[in-house]
């Protein structure tokens, strides 16, 4: 079984695959050691650690940083590829082949057109630029396709659902539309697409992963969220550091240093 293979095999709603997303080659040995079976990157995560907001970092860095993920662990790695660094489908193609190249077991493209326009492509041009990624990247990819209405201010299920359905007779193997996170609505999504289903894992009282399992998803992933935890966690040492010049952060410190040690 190819790492690919493997990494769809994992997708089975109702026993959702816990994909954390790493924002570097530490992160991600880290991660792979705490036993997750696949690792995700994150867009705004990596960006951060090279002190940009997210969708501000290119094609080749992405590349490159994917490629340096999946060198660090044996896990399937899949890649936030944004909405494929790509203006045309022949750049989508691109992207996608660069990115079967670097060894990753999957990646994503959205139907975001990017900060510069902050728009959604249309239906039928989303699903171009899906059966071009799919084409691309081959059999031995597992290709996630997103639609971005619900964190893109379009709270339009119905859309959601029309748009995710043309992406997987485009071609996708997983479908995911991050800011669905109500049980009831991903039950709808799920119960109206045959593809496993990513649900983004919302802090703030969202539904939690048993309640996320029962309404059939597939996979859940956290986005940057334990990136800027991990920022969060160095902005209150260094925050004690300049208030009061104590180390009570050491504790913490401890614990991560021993868990990298470990993770090898």
């Amino acid at each position: 079984m190819s790492l690919a293979e493997n990494f769809l095999s994992l997708h089975l709603p109702g026993r959702p695959l816990l994909m954390p997303n790493a924002w570097d080659a530490g992160s991600a040995k880290l991660l792979a050691s705490l036993g997750f079976s696949a690792l995700a990157t994150t867009s705004s995560g990596y960006a951060a650690t090279l002190g940009r907001l997210d969708g501000h970092v290119t094609r080749d860095e992405v590349i490159a940083h994917a490629t340096a993920l999946v060198e660090a662990v044996e896990v399937p790695v899949s890649a936030d590829l944004e909405a494929g660094f790509a203006a045309t489908t022949a750049e989508v193609e691109e992207t996608f082949r660069l990115a079967a190249a670097a060894g990753l077991a999957g990646g994503s493209i959205e139907d975001y057109t990017g900060v510069e326009k902050d728009t959604i492509y249309s239906v039928e041009e989303a699903a171009e630029r899906v059966a071009a990624a799919a084409g691309a990247a081959g059999d031995d990819f597992v290709l996630t396709a997103r639609a971005e209405n619900h964190i893109r201010g379009r709270d339009d299920l119905d859309d959601t659902i029309a748009r995710l359905q043309a992406y997987q007779e485009a071609g996708a193997d997983v479908l995911f539309a991050p800011g669905v996170i109500a049980v009831e609505d991903v039950r709808r999504l799920v119960d109206a697409v045959d593809r496993p289903v990513n649900v983004l894992l919302l802090p703030g009282g969202g539904p939690s992963v048993p309640e996320l399992a029962e309404a059939g998803a597939a996979r859940i992933s956290v986005g940057g969220a334990f990136a800027f935890a991990a920022l969060g966690a160095a902005k209150r040492a260094a925050e004690e550091l300049l208030a009061t010049g104590t180390t009570g952060y050491t504790e913490l410190a401890s614990e991560g240093a021993k868990a990298f040690r470990n993770a090898g």
